[in-house]
């Protein structure tokens, strides 16, 4: 992918920074050149919950050795599998996401639209999006492919529409201040259920998922209820499609 031959901006040129007939935040160098930073500044710690979030939902399942991370962004997450004991591999739409990726993982990368991922049937036993899937047009399509592709489960972390910090985002977004979540779908847990269970009509499993990003101050981090500022879920394929 050609990068602005001019060299003043170091920017993709407007045309290429499009995805699904709309401009992304991710597609934009001033925005990706920071993103490693953003975790390890004031988000390190809503970072560490998530990840407690996640191991403990996808560890139960005992099967899952493989795992591919898709909008896997710089590999935050698609490092961090490694030390739970699965062996990831991650895929991204994003070239200079990617371009930063290649010199923090290693392990294996691809560019590609998750819509289509390029993989055989089954080729990994888990699938992961990790604070991506927000930003899939059509998801239950996606969710298809990751059922597709993973012989054993899906992993889902997002951002929950039922936290207060979703309205100032949208609020920040008027003032031009937060060009991350412009685009961004919000889900509750169970609006994304409804979805999977779109997806896969027809298919066995079970969902187990589970909220934090909770205040400090709150008496508990972690919970089942539908609040908090993040949810991790995970669908467990009890068949192989």
């Amino acid at each position: 992918m050609e990068i602005n031959p001019s060299g003043t901006t170091g920017l993709l040129p407007q045309h290429q920074q499009n995805w699904q007939n709309r401009p992304e935040w991710f597609f934009n160098r001033q925005h990706t050149d920071t993103y490693e930073l953003w975790y390890e500044g004031r988000y390190k710690r809503a970072e560490v919950w998530q990840k407690k979030v996640m191991e403990q939902l996808v560890s139960e399942d005992t099967r899952i050795q493989t795992l591919l991370e898709f909008g896997c962004g710089t590999t935050r997450f698609t490092r961090w599998w490694k030390e739970i004991g699965i062996e990831a591999s991650g895929g991204d739409i994003s070239p200079l996401m990617l371009s930063q990726a290649i010199h923090l993982f290693d392990g294996d990368l691809v560019m590609a639209d998750s819509h289509h991922m390029p993989f055989k049937d089954h080729t990994f036993d888990a699938l992961a999006f990790i604070t991506t899937f927000e930003y899939y047009k059509d998801p239950v399509r996606v969710i298809r492919e990751a059922a597709r592709v993973a012989r054993y489960g899906i992993a889902m972390g997002m951002m929950n529409r039922n936290s207060p910090k979703v309205l100032r985002r949208r609020v920040q977004q008027l003032f031009g201040k937060n060009p991350f979540y412009v685009t961004a779908t919000f889900y509750t847990p169970d609006q994304l259920i409804q979805i999977i269970e779109e997806a896969l009509k027809g298919r066995n499993y079970t969902i187990e998922w589970s909220c934090t990003g909770l205040p400090k101050w709150f008496p508990v981090q972690q919970w089942r209820l539908p609040f908090g500022d993040f949810f991790g879920l995970y669908v467990k394929l009890l068949d192989k499609g």
